[in-house]
């Protein structure tokens, strides 16, 4: 199996450091959902390197900056799925930047324990 992660198109790429690359997630469960992921193939979060997860925090923030100016969400949730059995469904690590509006789910406490309703079938 090829790993999508390690062939991205440069058009696609929304931010980028030396490390690591900023992409919206092709399932979004919301608007303006970013996957970060860094650019060496790495399994999971625990198989990064310090600088990795640098580059990766570094671009979190970036990231977050952008979808303040372009969506205005009223919230975020960032998260990271390891391995089959914590939902890790692409071999590469890649942290979710996942913006939360006013009104998305009816009680938001709780956080990422109450499922957000994806905006595009998740395969």
């Amino acid at each position: 199996m090829t790993c999508p992660f390690c062939q991205l198109e440069k058009k696609d790429i929304l931010l980028e450091n030396e490390w690591a690359v900023a992409i919206y997630d092709q399932y979004p469960v919301q608007k303006g959902h970013m996957l970060i992921i860094p650019k060496g193939h790495v399994e999971t979060y625990f198989d990064a390197t310090d600088r990795q997860i640098a580059a990766i925090h570094e671009l979190l923030r970036q990231g977050k900056q952008m979808l303040d100016r372009e969506y205005a969400p009223d919230g975020y949730n960032i998260g990271v799925n390891v391995g089959r059995y914590g939902g890790q469904t692409i071999p590469h690590l890649h942290v979710h930047l996942i913006p939360r509006y006013k009104g998305d789910v009816e009680d938001p406490r709780g956080g990422i324990r109450k499922a957000i309703p994806n905006l595009v079938d998740y395969p």
